[in-house]
């Protein structure tokens, strides 16, 4: 029986500032039999704060403390590590990490930056690595989809910066199960009694699986026809939408 719900947001609960259709009735099916929630996002271009405004603006009734971002994970890495990161971040969240300015770099802390993700950028991160710096990463997804279309996210230069220094990041948003237990905890549930919903096969839906979880995939955001047959292991299920997901929920 599932006791709790974690929530992707960009996908599948809204694209860019648009949310999606049936989303908010999702929402409130589950507030109304008061299944607890957590939003789970490797979002780096809002501050969370931010991010309230938007779902609150979209019409959700949320609190800052149910929604949960990579970002804040990696917070908490630098203070149990005492670690002081350059940043390669978007400008919207630089002020969420001033508390770690200052030092001498020996993290390099790599966000979806939009264009800050300049070769010069990318080029100092890399020297920084070599030189035996951590990199720090909110999560390793391929793309994300907004107005225009399917947009690169951190994956991609994460990868190259693996590549060209010869170092493994430490992914700190989702897939990582430390990430998703986190969540669960909050929910008071174990893992294989909350259920993960999102559009990102690999992300979402394969990073639950592997932290224990129930998971969703939604073809709604960066879905792509196909990617069902990507699902890594038992206790998934592929729906058309959020609603469709909290249906299923609601009649087990």
């Amino acid at each position: 029986m599932i006791k709790g719900v974690l929530l992707d947001l960009s996908g599948t609960i809204y694209v860019d500032n648009e949310v999606l259709p049936r989303a908010l009735e999702a929402v409130q099916k589950l507030q109304a039999e008061k299944i607890p929630m957590r939003y789970l996002t490797n979002s780096s271009r809002s501050s969370r704060k931010e991010i309230l405004q938007k779902l609150m603006g979209m019409g959700f009734d949320v609190s800052e403390e149910e929604i949960f971002t990579a970002p804040l994970a990696v917070q908490g890495y630098l203070r149990e590590h005492k670690l002081s990161p350059w940043l390669l971040v978007h400008p919207a969240i630089e002020e969420e990490f001033k508390e770690f300015s200052g030092g001498t770099p020996d993290a390099v802390v790599l966000c979806d930056a939009a264009e800050a993700l300049s070769y010069e950028n990318l080029n100092q991160a890399f020297r920084l690595l070599i030189k035996g710096a951590r990199l720090l990463a909110v999560g390793d997804n391929r793309y994300f989809k907004e107005a225009g279309g399917m947009s690169l996210d951190a994956g991609p230069f994460i990868r190259a910066l693996e590549y060209a220094a010869d170092c493994e990041a430490i992914v700190l948003g989702k897939p990582s199960p430390a990430f998703f237990h986190s969540a669960v905890a909050q929910l008071g549930c174990r893992p294989r009694e909350t259920l993960m919903v999102g559009d990102d096969v690999f992300a979402d839906v394969n990073g639950a699986l592997k932290a224990g979880m129930k998971a969703a995939l939604v073809k709604t955001g960066k879905y792509q026809p196909g990617d069902e047959q990507k699902i890594a292991a038992p206790g998934a299920c592929v729906c058309n939408d959020l609603l469709d997901a909290v249906d299923g929920i609601l009649e087990d």
